[in-house]
């Protein structure tokens, strides 16, 4: 793996936990999120449009892609709202491959190896260590396994998807719809000040953070292949679990960090085996 594709996938990972923890740690998470996707259509708009390339044939996939990016916006700032980062985080990440896998395997037909085997194995080890053993886990757990099938279901629809327009206009088409439904919804909830008040340095940074992240990672893709990319920014689980301890106050103890490089080092194994 050459060193800037390397140096290109940990910055991604780096700036998707950045994102992650700089909406967990809002007065108001949901309208905060709501900002930061507003900023991320606003900013990467003109990159979209110099590098447009989509075909009529893209259509349902992004209606597929745009309904379950609506949902996962809906379901992450409750999650970051009732539980602790450190444990949804890696949860629904960790979760999210080993479920596109199982997808793969039952219900496409797809073979696995002894490697993917054990990096399902290493993530629920890692899973298990994050909740903490003999503890019943609160919200944190329920709440990143949904979000984990959300992920799965959007990676499914997107793999195709790209296949019919270029990776920013793809992005761009399938959040359009999420960033203006999410925004009405928090704006008649909260009304339009509660927007207003979220605004600044830290939802602005979010919102280009939640695009530039991709952004590096197709970068890094350019110059190396896929499964090595994919292992590399996976390590985003364990900068996430640093940074809630760090900046969001969480109990974030050796166990929990343990488990976070195991789920990171399980989702290595998937990528790579």
């Amino acid at each position: 793996m050459p060193t800037s594709a390397l140096g290109l996938a940990l910055a991604a990972a780096c700036i998707h936990a950045l994102w992650n923890i700089l909406l967990a740690r809002a007065k108001d998470i949901e309208a905060a999120t709501a900002v930061a996707v507003v900023v991320a259509e606003v900013v990467f708009l003109p990159v979209a449009v110099v590098l447009w390339h989509v075909h009529r044939a893209v259509v349902p996939f992004v209606v597929g892609s745009a309904a379950l990016q609506l949902l996962y916006f809906a379901l992450l700032p409750t999650a970051y709202r009732l539980a602790e980062l450190s444990v949804v985080y890696p949860i629904a990440r960790g979760t999210a491959p080993v479920l596109v896998l199982v997808v793969g395997v039952v219900a496409l037909g797809r073979a696995t190896s002894v490697g993917q085997v054990a990096g399902v194995c290493l993530v629920g080890a890692g899973v298990l260590l994050v909740r903490g053993l003999g503890k019943p886990g609160g919200r944190g757990v329920p709440l990143g396994l949904v979000i984990a099938c959300v992920i799965a279901a959007y990676t499914l629809v997107d793999k195709d998807g790209v296949r019919h327009a270029g990776a920013v206009p793809y992005l761009e088409l399938t959040m359009i719809g999420p960033s203006v439904v999410y925004t009405a919804a928090v704006a008649r909830a909260k009304g339009v000040r509660a927007l207003r008040d979220a605004w600044g340095p830290a939802t602005f940074v979010a919102g280009v953070a939640t695009f530039g992240a991709y952004a590096l990672v197709l970068l890094a893709l350019q110059r190396a292949a896929a499964a090595p990319v994919a292992a590399v920014r996976e390590t985003s689980v364990v900068v996430a679990a640093l940074l809630a301890r760090r900046v969001l106050k969480e109990p974030v103890g050796a166990p929990r960090i343990a488990g976070a490089a195991a789920v990171a080092g399980g989702i290595a194994l998937l990528s790579l085996t």
